[in-house]
């Protein structure tokens, strides 16, 4: 077994492309800021504006040749100081998008701060048109190479080669987890257990015991270690093996036993010795809160008019190819338990409710909170369309100006299901339901409802607003290419 689980060995490579892939990053970046102000600069002079000097007290003058480059060198300065490069960020979560913006809006304030300070004359359209568009440009092509990186792992190629330790529940919980998620890089190639007899742990062949995992990391070209959990093993031996993991230049990781939280809502704060763990409460309330309602209303508002003609064509051919009303409207429960008029194309027959109830009974599905009709006979043949791209939930913009619904969140459900909820999915109820969440882009209605729960709690469990960026822009990939998972 310990053969074959050798096959394909490369050494290294694990701990090599990361630095590899940041390097493309480095210099992807360096081009987008230096295209974004070379451009800005041209066009400055070609519509009559030319960028000659900025303005100094004492007649001092500074062409802009120099200043535009030193604006770049900040910029690029603030992206390494907030560590948006870093090997444990790059090419999964949102902690690298987040970090650029961060990283933008700073060199933005200080290149203001040291404006203001030395009565520099720069150009507004400088703070006002070329940091956005730089950091728009700069979240792009850092999702491209993400697209890239995806591509090469799906291949079996710039992964982590990793071997999990643990009890063998613990240990199954963890391979699970890494298996189902898109895009961790790891590749789970064996397990150790606390006794080894040949047997495989959720398709991963078991390698031996605790004691030898020197011995496997060093034959199979381990480049990460990931500790689940196990009674039998002491602190000093877990730190031992830690300092073995070191000297042999392994990653180690240990996964603590509460999971679901993400990394902002985690502090560590080493206590006597200790490596204690902070996890904070979830907030969305005061600045969060009004950013998130500011965004829904700005970007609720912007969407109706630019779909419009969307819209309008939609609602042309519900009302023409079967009869009944174009738009149909359902209560559901939003935000603490609070009812509402969910809005929606009509896309079933008008008697659509009064046969739900016999369908799900057909199909076994009545006592399950996530009510789906497989091969709906209700369905219009339009109605098939415009659900398949979610052309359907377009009205559900106005449910969002009007603030019952938000752009990003969990999906609301009728009152019936949510009688069907338990502690755990009433949680749901936090925050606003939304148009679009983290289980549709994570595979819609191919998802059990404890999948969707899980995500969903997610969601409301570690909200932060370049989550919602990024859920928006995995919902455009999904409605414009939905695949078998949508109907």
């Amino acid at each position: 077994m310990l053969a074959d689980a050798t096959t394909g060995s490369r050494k290294g490579v694990g701990q090599r492309w990361p630095r590899r892939y940041a390097l493309r990053l480095r210099f992807t970046d360096a081009a987008v800021l230096t295209a974004t102000l070379a451009v800005y600069f041209l066009l400055a002079s070609a519509l009559g504006e030319p960028l000659s000097t900025v303005s100094w007290p004492g007649d001092l003058e500074i062409p802009y040749a120099i200043v535009l480059p030193v604006i770049g060198l900040i910029w690029m300065f603030a992206l390494d100081a907030a560590d948006s490069l870093d090997d444990h960020v790059i090419g999964h979560g949102t902690t690298e998008y987040d970090r650029v913006f961060r990283a933008t809006l700073a060199a933005c304030a200080l290149v203001i701060a040291v404006a203001f300070f030395f009565r520099l004359d720069l150009a507004r359209v400088i703070f006002l048109v070329v940091f956005p568009v730089g950091l728009v440009l700069l979240m792009l092509t850092r999702w491209m190479w993400r697209q890239w990186l995806r591509g090469r792992q799906r291949s079996g190629q710039y992964e982590y080669r990793t071997v999990v330790i643990g009890e063998t529940r613990k240990a199954e919980h963890i391979i699970k987890t890494l298996n189902g998620a898109d895009g961790t890089g790891m590749k789970v190639i064996g397990v150790l257990t606390e006794q080894a007899n040949g047997m495989m742990v959720d398709g991963v062949p078991v390698l031996g015991e605790f004691a030898e995992l020197e011995r496997v990391a060093a034959q199979l070209d381990v480049d990460t270690v990931v500790f689940a959990g196990a009674d039998q093993m002491s602190p000093k031996t877990i730190r031992r093996i830690g300092w073995n993991m070191a000297d042999l230049d392994i990653d180690w990781i240990v996964v603590p036993s509460l999971t679901d939280v993400a990394g902002p809502r985690i502090h560590s704060r080493p206590v006597a010795g200790l490596p204690l763990v902070h996890v904070s409460f979830p907030r969305l309330d005061g600045a969060r809160r009004f950013l998130k309602r500011g965004f829904d209303i700005v970007g609720s508002a912007a969407l109706i008019i630019l779909l419009s003609p969307v819209l309008l064509a939609v609602a042309t051919a519900v009302r023409f190819t079967s009869p009944g009303p174009v738009l149909y409207s359902q209560e559901r429960i939003g935000r603490n338990g609070v009812p509402f008029r969910m809005l929606k194309f009509r896309s079933m027959v008008t008697d659509a409710d009064d046969r739900l109830a016999e369908l799900l009974e057909a199909q076994g599905r009545s006592d399950q909170p996530l009510f789906k009709i497989e091969d709906d006979p209700r369905v219009t043949p339009v109605g098939r369309f415009i659900r398949k791209y979610s052309l359907d939930e377009l009205p559900q913009l106005f449910n969002v100006l009007r603030g019952e619904m938000s752009l990003v969140g969990p999906r609301p459900q009728r009152e019936a299901e949510v009688a069907l909820y338990d502690h755990a999915a009433h949680r749901r109820l936090m925050v606003k339901p939304g148009m679009s969440g983290l289980w549709q882009v994570s595979g819609r209605s191919t998802l059990s409802w404890e999948d969707t729960i899980r995500l969903d709690l997610y969601y409301v469990e570690n909200w932060s607003f370049m989550q919602d960026i990024v859920i928006l822009f995995r919902t455009v990939k999904a409605v414009t290419a939905p695949g078998a998972s949508a109907h």
